[in-house]
């Protein structure tokens, strides 16, 4: 009976023990990083060559241009008339557009040194502190945690101990 009492008593303390107040000494800390994608916006600038336009003078039709140009209009003109003065007319039709080629065309004449700039998306990535992983020692026993408490290793630690049999 002594022993049944005494058995009762012991297991009523041990419980009470196990759920007693515990520090165990912090042995290692691990942080943990979740890491997020986000963009800043940056100038970004450069030199593009821009062209510069001008107009130029075509070198215009010289007298074997203008000549060459009444044959021609004049072989046209009695071809297509069959008379002489088609011809004529042909040929001064001919001389004519062959002096108008000297007509002026736009056309780069260099180009120029401009700077551009634009603003760009620049994707960097923000580490951040999520949780430490604690290690620790309690009475010969090693256990470990997550918290989000920045602890230092030698520190104490409350933890909650739970025996029980299966």
């Amino acid at each position: 009976m002594k022993l049944s009492i005494m058995v009762a008593a012991v297991a009523a303390v041990l419980p009470l023990k196990a759920y007693a107040e515990n520090y165990a000494v912090i042995t290692n800390i691990t942080p943990n990083y979740s890491y997020h994608e986000s963009y800043r916006h940056e100038q970004s600038c450069y030199v593009e060559d821009q062209p510069i336009f001008g107009h130029r003078v075509n070198g215009g039709a010289g007298g074997g241009d203008v000549l060459a140009g009444m044959i021609i209009g004049g072989l046209l003109g009695k071809g297509v008339t069959g008379k002489d003065k088609g011809a004529a007319a042909g040929a001064v039709l001919g001389g004519i557009i062959a002096a108008d080629s000297k007509k002026a065309s736009r056309v780069v004449v260099g180009y120029e040194p401009v700077k551009k700039c634009e603003t760009v998306n620049v994707p960097q990535t923000t580490r951040t502190i999520k949780n430490y992983k604690i290690n620790y020692k309690w009475r010969g026993v090693r256990g470990s945690s997550y918290t989000y408490n920045n602890y230092s290793i030698g520190e104490r630690v409350l933890i909650s101990v739970s025996i029980s049999a299966k």
